[in-house]
């Protein structure tokens, strides 16, 4: 298994876009320098190739306006430093896109020095994991670019020389706590180094430094860590940023979801009911003062409405019948004896020892027992349907005690925990069924493991998730990422301790189930963020079909707890609203077609008149694209020249060592003169049009003499002008014409399965005679939601149907899928294939949108007795 990778993601480009357009104006060849560092005898000790920055503050800032507006994001007033932000929801692909930036800024500005900042083992062994399975893909775009990426390794500062010396791309991985202290090795003088500081060879390349995740390092000491580094710039890279310092790109989690770039998201909740009929006691914690030690429990209590479980702070000698209203399954044995903070347990007089995490009554066990059973069962369901297809389905067990899937007796000999017990007894229950026995397979032994910590003898322990001995654990995760995708690997349920839960996923778990005796403290969106990857089949290929890809939650709380929630999380972090979108597992419903309508002459009138499959061809006046191309470069605002800016500080000596004072600051602006590139090869490799076209263009310009002030600005805007030009003239001059017999298959209609959520757009058909579906039409919008009611109560409406999302119109642009195929019915039958948007004013549409409309129109025209039309409601049909 070999995971393959998507070049042409639009989104991941736009991302990437944002970032490099930053630079827009750096000359290629001046973006990096040679610099050597001597001690007062002159002897060379620091030599190497680093990174330049040409462009002005001011520069930067107006690139900075401009990708923000583009991207639609507020305009910032001012920089706010050489720090720039990505906000990318987790599953996206944000460690993909950083390192294909960085690719980007050498070819494009030849910036070869950068450091991947990580808070953590976990980020870090999934940096390192991205860097090995993505550099062949990254070596095949990029014309196998020479590449080296290592680990800063505190015993082997001597590989810091490697990375300032070498003149190809240096990458170095390197955590927060490792630079952040003055006590580090890497802020000492090291014998290895002739005395110098390690860091010091890091400083002089003026590295571009990528902070992932930044989130955990705002603190005023990592902040000033990573200045220390003497970056050339800082990107930013997270789904959930505390600061948006100079936002340049945003994908938050209602984009994504929208955009089916993530899993959809289900809930299938298990609570308790009607069961207080046991003394329930939870320990939730422990607490000891200079003066009181307390411990906080959960126990039912007597309300007006009811029986109410309930948190309460207990001391030693305070009664839980009492404290419950009087409930009188209290009433003996349950005086608070002791609290013992030291080993976090609490003693109750009937002899009762409970630990923090421990409860009893409640049903907890009850309750965990059918988690599993509910996560079994939705597993074996989704394998039955997806292997076939080539998708491996993972579900994840996340469990806060490793005792409860894997024990060990006074020998040390492993022993099963309740969880391992109960999963083997309900897994064996199902795979006998015959539904499953196709799936029946593998050893039960061998289906089921666990990923946690383990101590010098090999026994798995309870550990936090930052310690030394959760190492190894992160690097067996990650590696073992390709081999879990492989169907005949005959692992598929995995038990992982709560507090890794930041330094695993895997693009196929379509189940995550929380085993958590206590109430977990791990925000929802990190829980479900180990699941939302797109799955990918047996030969690394992502699937993007919104009915493969579902994400099953089996929570032990109610449903509308869950989804509040997460909302009020996405909400508080950015800023959106997720209201509607999470969805109700229970709510899923198949979307069928009508029995026959395949042979309904209804249906086939229309269909027979729009199934061929069609090709295009572009033309375009040269001499237009010339003229409006040359006008588009005309009114660019004025090139500016490169500027350098001088900062003044004086230095003082203090104990801690040498510190800087700021003074002064000037900049100045030189008539610097720039070699010329090869101006036309440069536009033709991006426009592919001829060179004597682009001449043309540049001269219509009358701009020609600016590209002696700066060369590259001038070349990055040109092309961007001439693109833009290009797309308009192709999109007004395309001619559809039909591919011989190749058409739109009926089959399809089978093939692809189809399943929604109810919900207040959904259409529930009353006439079925009217179109294919026999019940429901998932609908996206309220506007079509609109004109399927208006559909089917239309008496001049004979038959309409929604066109699968597979039926798709080739454009210059993308594809695209019309939405409505209608029959209508006036003094004589009129075919219609519709577009249905809030507003018909083309102007208020975005650009592409109303592109690929037009070249709707262009597509239809091709086809006998059928109207292609751009609408709000059904009335604009006649």
């Amino acid at each position: 298994m070999k995971l393959q990778f998507d070049a042409n993601q639009n989104y991941q480009i736009q991302a990437i876009n944002a970032i490099t357009g930053i630079f827009e104006g750096q000359p290629l060849n001046e973006a990096n320098t040679s610099f050597h560092i001597d001690k007062e005898d002159k002897l060379k000790l620091i030599s190497g190739v680093g990174n330049n920055l040409i462009l002005s503050e001011e520069q930067i800032t107006e690139n900075l306006k401009t990708i923000q507006s583009e991207n639609e994001i507020s305009v910032s007033e001012s920089l706010e430093g050489m720090n720039f932000s990505v906000e990318m929801e987790t599953g996206t692909g944000k460690t993909y896109v950083y390192l294909r930036t960085i690719y980007e800024l050498s070819k494009q500005f030849g910036f070869k020095k950068f450091v991947i900042v990580v808070p953590s083992v976990a980020i870090r062994e999934g940096v390192l994991k991205n860097l090995q399975i993505t550099h062949d893909h990254f070596q095949g775009i990029y014309d196998k670019t020479p590449l080296n990426f290592q680990v800063y390794d505190s015993k082997r500062v001597s590989n810091l020389r490697s990375f300032a010396s070498n003149n190809n791309i240096e990458i170095l991985v390197i955590n927060i706590d490792s630079f952040a202290k003055d006590l580090n090795i890497i802020n000492r003088p090291n014998d290895k180094l002739t005395g110098q500081r390690p860091v010091e060879f890091i400083q002089a390349t003026n590295p571009i430094v990528i902070v992932d995740e930044p989130q955990n390092m705002e603190t005023e000491i990592r902040k000033k860590a990573i200045a220390n580094l003497n970056p050339l710039c800082t990107l930013r890279y997270s789904a959930t940023h505390l600061n948006l310092y100079n936002l340049v790109y945003s994908l938050n989690p209602v984009k994504a979801y929208d955009l089916g770039l993530v899993k959809q998201i289900e809930v299938d909740s298990v609570i308790s009911e009607n069961s207080s009929n046991q003394a329930f006691i939870q320990v939730e914690a422990t607490n000891a003062t200079k003066t009181r030690v307390s411990a906080k429990i959960k126990i039912d209590t007597n309300s007006d409405s009811g029986v109410k479980k309930k948190s309460v702070t207990v001391k030693v000698g305070d009664d839980i019948y009492n404290l419950s209203n009087e409930r009188e399954i209290y009433k003996e044995g349950f005086l608070i004896e002791e609290i013992d903070a030291s080993n976090q347990c609490i003693t109750l007089s009937n002899g009762s020892i409970m630990y923090v995490g421990d409860s009893q009554g409640g049903m907890s066990d009850e309750i965990m027992k059918f988690q599993i059973r509910k996560t079994i069962e939705e597993h074996l369901k989704k394998e039955k349907r997806l292997n076939p297809k080539g998708i491996k389905v993972l579900s994840l067990f996340f469990i806060d005690k490793v005792s409860n899937y894997r024990n060990y007796d006074d020998s040390g000999n492993p022993l099963q925990g309740k969880f391992a017990k109960w999963f083997e007894e309900i897994y064996t229950e199902f795979i006998s069924q015959p539904a499953f026995s196709e799936l029946n397979k593998f050893d039960i032994a061998n289906v089921h493991n666990g990923y946690f910590s383990a101590d010098k003898k090999g026994r798995f322990k309870d550990t936090s998730g930052e310690t030394q001995a959760d190492d190894d654990t992160y690097k067996l995760i990650m590696q073992d990422k390709e081999k879990l995708l492989d169907i005949e690997n005959p692992l598929r349920f995995i038990f992982s301790h709560s507090a890794l839960r930041e330094g695993w996923d895997n693009p196929n778990v379509f189940q995550i189930c929380t085993l958590n005796e206590t109430k977990s403290d791990i925000k929802k969106r990190q829980e479900i963020g180990r699941g939302l990857r797109l799955s990918v089949n047996q030969e690394g290929i992502r699937s993007y079909d919104r009915n493969i890809n579902r994400l099953t939650v089996i929570a032990n709380e109610a449903y509308e707890d869950f989804a509040k929630t997460l909302q009020t999380e996405i909400e508080e972090d950015c800023g959106v609203s997720f209201e509607g979108r999470i969805k109700n597992k229970t709510e899923r419903t198949r979307i069928n077609y009508r029995k026959g309508f395949e042979a309904d002459p209804k249906f086939l009138e229309i269909w027979e008149r729009i199934k061929h499959k069609t090709t295009y061809q572009v033309s375009y006046n040269t001499d237009d694209l010339i003229k409006v191309a040359g006008k588009q470069i005309k009114d660019l605002p004025k090139i500016q020249p490169p500027s350098v800016r001088s900062t003044k500080v004086s230095l003082s000596m203090t104990k801690s060592g040498i510190d800087t004072n700021y003074v002064a600051e000037k900049k100045e602006v030189y008539g610097l003169k720039f070699p010329i590139p090869d101006v036309l090869g440069y536009i033709q490799h991006r426009t592919e049009l001829t060179r004597s076209t682009i001449l043309t263009i540049l001269k219509e310009s009358g701009k020609i003499e600016e590209i002696l002030i700066n060369p590259q600005l001038f070349l990055d805007l040109a092309v961007s002008s001439i693109r833009k030009t290009l797309n308009d003239l192709m999109v007004e001059g395309i001619k559809y014409e039909k591919i011989g017999t190749s058409e739109y298959e009926m089959r399809l209609f089978d093939e692809n399965e189809i399943e929604t959520y109810l919900d207040s757009l959904t259409f529930e058909v009353n006439d079925v005679s009217k179109t294919i579906y026999e019940k429901y039409i998932p609908l996206d919008s309220n506007v079509e939601s609109q004109f399927a009611k208006d559909c089917e109560t239309s008496e001049q409406v004979e038959f309409y149907f929604k066109l699968p999302f597979w039926f798709k119109i080739p454009t210059p642009i993308g594809t695209y899928n019309p939405d409505w195929a209608v029959v209508m019915k006036d003094e004589k039958k009129i075919y219609f294939v519709a577009e249905t948007k809030s507003t018909t004013d083309k102007d208020k549409l975005r650009k592409e949108e109303q592109q690929k409309i037009q070249c709707g129109e262009r597509h239809f025209e091709v086809f006998d007795e059928v109207n292609f039309k751009h609408v709000t409601k059904v009335s604009e049909l006649l």
